[in-house]
């Protein structure tokens, strides 16, 4: 399907930009904006960081980029572990939460990676984190945590369903005039049932 749109795409003229991993780990990307959805402050990087220079764009200087492999930030007040789940299934609009046992404290500060993030359970035990929220995770990392930290995975198209908020608002500050829509098609190959 992919190269069949790539191929149309080619014959109507029109310029496909993929970047996926690069927009996940940005600075202001797909990760900063799933925190900012939860309402989570003092947001920053966790997991291996770097920091790039950017070629200048037509009437711009070059920039410096930072990315890095995910987020945490906190809230004011804990929230329990079931409000927790709650929020995340209103935010991401999921019927459910893949979690282990749930917390009997309370959730303040929260680390996350939209997408396939489970290489960041580790370093956001090691932060002090109270929850992970990732897309995928297999199932032999969910043991050894109980009450240790609680882990939310909400699947990954639904962690970066938010991808196209952040594309729109670049298009439309960057390319004054242009008209910019989300489409409505939901993409995700996987139904649940």
């Amino acid at each position: 399907m992919v190269q069949r749109v790539v191929a149309k795409a080619i014959c109507m003229g029109v310029a496909i930009v993929s970047m996926h991993t690069n927009l996940d780990a940005a600075r202001g990307g797909v990760n900063f904006k799933i925190a900012e959805k939860l309402g989570l402050t003092n947001v920053d990087f966790i997991g291996r960081t770097q920091t790039v220079q950017v070629a200048a764009m037509a009437g711009e200087p070059a920039a410096t980029v930072e990315g890095g492999a995910g987020v945490m930030g906190e809230w004011t007040e804990p929230m329990a572990a079931d409000d927790f789940i709650v929020l995340l299934k209103q935010t991401f609009g999921v019927e459910c939460v893949m979690a282990n046992q749930l917390l009997r404290r309370g959730i303040r500060r929260v680390a996350l990676c939209g997408g396939a993030g489970s290489f960041l359970l580790g370093e956001a035990i090691s932060r002090g984190a109270d929850a992970f929220i990732t897309g995928e995770m297999g199932y032999h990392e969910y043991f050894g945590h109980e009450q240790e930290i609680q882990i939310a995975v909400i699947g990954h198209y639904q962690s970066e369903q938010f991808t196209t908020e952040i594309l729109k608002t670049i298009i439309t500050e960057r390319c004054g005039g242009l008209k910019c829509a989300i489409s409505d098609i939901d993409t995700n190959p996987i139904i649940y049932l």
